[in-house]
């Protein structure tokens, strides 16, 4: 029997010190290409498990073809270095074709819209065809949206503090590590599940059960 499933998922891409702020805008910005991949698979039935996790690495290239240095600020900031680049890294092809097989066919979730740098830029900076469509991906904002949380509280809150503001109590986890993002966001889905009441029964008050109807 299939278990249904989600993929919640993040990326880090490529930045300076201040890069966000100028919009990647700026002469000696990067192109905000994707350096890793992070993504668990969440079940939706029963305890809502979390059922396996992915990391990958990508060798981050620009518009030549070039291999991207990664910047001290961005290494400091994410933890991802040039040694697990150079000997975990894939071309974006094989990394998106790897989450394509992690997620069995199931939605993408992210805090945002991930993909927007994973697929729609990155892909365009390669110059190669987007793998997978915008269709199996969507955004997990309106699902804490619709659990109740605060709009002023969502706009402050990241998605690596995501289960420390529900009080979901998790291993350490480092802030801008694709991985531990993507598990931070997913404990958060998990617990809101199993605490309210569309985790529980057929009511569509609460569309967390967007979840299930979605994905």
């Amino acid at each position: 029997m299939t278990v249904k499933t989600a993929i919640i998922f993040d990326c880090e891409f490529l930045c300076l010190e201040g890069s966000q702020l100028r919009f990647w805008c700026a002469a000696h910005d990067p192109d905000p290409v994707i350096a890793q991949i992070g993504a668990v698979k969440l079940g939706l039935e029963d305890d809502f498990p979390l059922l396996g996790t992915h990391k990958g690495y990508i060798r981050p290239v620009d518009r030549f073809g070039r291999r991207y240095a990664l910047d001290p600020f961005f290494t400091k900031l994410t933890g991802i270095t040039e040694e697990d680049v150079e000997t975990e890294g894939r071309a974006l092809g094989e990394a998106l074709a790897e989450i394509d097989r992690f997620s069995s066919g199931a939605r993408l979730w992210s805090w945002g819209k991930d993909e927007l740098n994973m697929i729609a830029i990155s892909c365009f900076v390669a110059g190669i065809q987007p793998s997978i469509p915008a269709t199996r991906f969507d955004n997990a904002v309106k699902l804490l949206i619709a659990a109740g949380m605060p709009i002023e509280d969502l706009a402050r809150t990241p998605s690596n503090k995501l289960a420390d503001y529900y009080g979901v109590e998790h291993p350490p986890l480092h802030g801008h590590d694709a991985l531990d993002d993507a598990v931070s966001l997913a404990y958060t889905l998990q617990h809101l599940m199993l605490t309210q009441s569309c985790g529980r029964t057929s009511s569509s008050a609460c569309s967390l059960k967007a979840l299930a109807r979605f994905s």
